[in-house]
């Protein structure tokens, strides 16, 4: 999929596949240790940390918004543009799970490490809640990321630059 015009990614959705979700939450529960509460941006990362959850457990997970829902009475908001839709959008959390995240242990979850701006936006959102980011995992980390040594993925996925025509 070509994000612009020098780069393109491979599409990677985990969203309706239960056999790869449930696969993925198997493998990823095997480097976790010692967390309280998973926590994922919303959307393609919520399937695997509901399976993950499940495997571990936990009675709940968060999941960080894309916008500000009616139910939120104190939002915390912060900023994010991702590789994927190019431009600037929010994660924010209700008070609620802000009060659940305070003094945990918790691990960001996602399908996707690439840049790592979601993944500053969220451990920025855990620490301002009160919680300890004690891990960052993914499926998949993607170009770079697979070089970090702060996260823990299950493989690699490569980006493909656009070479430019004559």
């Amino acid at each position: 999929v070509r994000v612009s015009d020098t780069l393109e990614i491979a599409s990677f959705v985990l969203l309706g596949d239960v056999e790869l979700t449930v696969l993925a939450a198997e493998e990823m529960k095997k480097i976790l240790s010692d967390v309280d509460v998973l926590i994922t941006p919303e959307a393609k990362g919520i399937p695997l940390v509901h399976e993950l959850a499940r495997l571990l457990e936990m009675p709940r997970y968060i999941v960080a918004r894309k916008s500000i829902k009616p139910y939120m009475s104190f939002p915390m908001v912060t900023e994010v543009t991702s590789i994927t839709t190019q431009k600037k959008q929010i994660l924010c959390l209700d008070s609620e799970e802000c009060d659940f995240i305070k003094d945990k242990r918790v691990a960001i979850i996602d399908d996707v490490i690439s840049t790592g701006d979601s993944l500053r936006a969220m451990e920025h959102l855990v620490k301002k809640a009160g919680g300890k980011c004690v891990a960052r995992a993914a499926i998949l980390a993607e170009g770079d990321a697979a070089n970090r040594k702060d996260i823990q993925f299950l493989a690699e996925l490569p980006l493909f630059p656009v070479k430019p025509s004559r």
